[in-house]
């Protein structure tokens, strides 16, 4: 137990190492501020427009470019559905949360760890249903959605900035360490899924070129 404790207490940042990290700094809170409003733009549009196809099947929606980028093609599928309703009410409901967040960040109101913590939780949440829509649009529905996509750039960022400032507010080296290979990997991550879609669609996109 004492060991336990001793290495508990190695982990934690020296006291003249410590800054303040309930009070976010400015550069992090803008990313949620900013990714948050993005976000809470796209699922907002994507809801309007879900709603006028319902009104009038003979809608085309606005994002719908051609047979590849085509929102229309893809939220008429369960998987745009996948709790019984639209799946861009979930992000109206999750990017408003995100913005007070930034909000408070950006006016430097303390936020406690805990509440990093929860945010940081629940965007992994939404990272893995993103991940889930990535493969289905790709490999199942064959159509990519515009306002999709936003979110499939900003959840993650997203991700990375909320544990990252989870980590500083535990004030442990380890996390912090931890949440440093984060930016590497969401790099790593965009990469991959452009790969994807590149590879998938080639046959179309070759007829651009």
């Amino acid at each position: 137990m004492t060991a336990q404790l001793d290495d508990r207490a190695d982990d934690r940042l020296d006291p003249e190492d410590v800054v303040d990290h309930t009070r976010p700094g400015a550069v992090a809170s803008w990313i949620v501020l900013v990714t948050g409003v993005i976000g809470l733009v796209a699922a907002s549009t994507l809801t309007i427009e879900r709603f006028k196809l319902f009104a009038d099947p003979g809608y085309r929606p606005s994002c719908s470019i051609n047979p590849i980028i085509s929102c229309g093609s893809v939220m008429t599928t369960d998987q745009a559905a996948f709790f019984g309703f639209p799946n861009p009410i979930i992000g109206i409901a999750a990017f408003a949360v995100v913005i007070v967040a930034g909000v408070l960040g950006v006016a430097r109101v303390p936020i406690p760890g805990w509440f990093w913590a929860g945010l940081t939780a629940g965007t992994a949440v939404g990272l893995v249903f993103i991940g889930y829509l990535i493969t289905q649009s790709l490999y199942r529905i064959g159509a990519l959605c515009p306002y999709c996509m936003v979110v499939w750039v900003v959840t993650p960022l997203l991700f990375v900035t909320t544990a990252q400032l989870a980590a500083a507010a535990s004030g442990r080296r380890s996390l912090i360490e931890a949440a440093g290979w984060l930016r590497p990997l969401l790099i790593v991550a965009y990469a991959v899924v452009v790969a994807m879609i590149a590879v998938r669609f080639w046959s179309y996109w070759s007829t651009l070129i």
